[in-house]
């Protein structure tokens, strides 16, 4: 097989240029993001101000009050031990079942009512962070205790715009 010297300089040439494209492509400066807007909302505060959340704190305190009264006379057979009777344990597990029965019934009234609210805080924290040109939305009240933010300028908590609208 024959080759000319042509053909061998540039067939040498093919690397180096590839690497020397390669070597250039490196250089270039990547594209770069715009910097994100951050911002903190304290939701159980804002969660707290919807105007319909005085009806689930009412479902909540009908609640408590009324499982309290299960647990009390729950509790007065258990502290009987050993002494207490056949129909005493009869008895607790009828109260623990009505109770178990009460807390769905409960909990599933809760759900109904704060679904919406739950809803409606999501639409208003976005609409106030589109409105502050914010990107991401951080809950205040979880940030801190978890850990991931160490600090936040006060300037950067949207609470009250969100609590604001929430209210109109």
């Amino acid at each position: 097989m024959k080759f000319s010297l042509k053909t061998s300089k540039q067939t040498l040439m093919v690397p180096a240029l590839l690497a020397g494209g390669f070597a250039l492509g490196s250089l270039a400066p990547h594209a770069q993001t715009a910097p994100q807007k951050v911002a903190f909302v304290n939701v159980p505060d804002v969660l707290k101000a919807h105007p319909d959340n005085a009806a689930v704190v009412a479902i909540q305190t009908k609640a408590n009050t009324e499982l309290k009264g299960y647990d009390d006379q729950i509790k007065a057979i258990q502290a009987k031990g050993a002494s207490a009777t056949a129909a005493d344990k009869e008895k607790m597990n009828q109260l623990i079942k009505t109770a178990q029965g009460a807390a769905q019934s409960y909990q599933k009234q809760i759900t109904d009512k704060s679904a919406p609210i739950e809803k409606a805080v999501d639409g208003a924290i976005a609409a106030a962070a589109k409105a502050n040109g914010v990107a991401i939305v951080m809950d205040k009240s979880t940030a801190a205790q978890s850990g991931l933010v160490v600090y936040a300028d006060d300037s950067t908590d949207i609470t009250a715009a969100v609590t604001k609208s929430l209210k109109k």
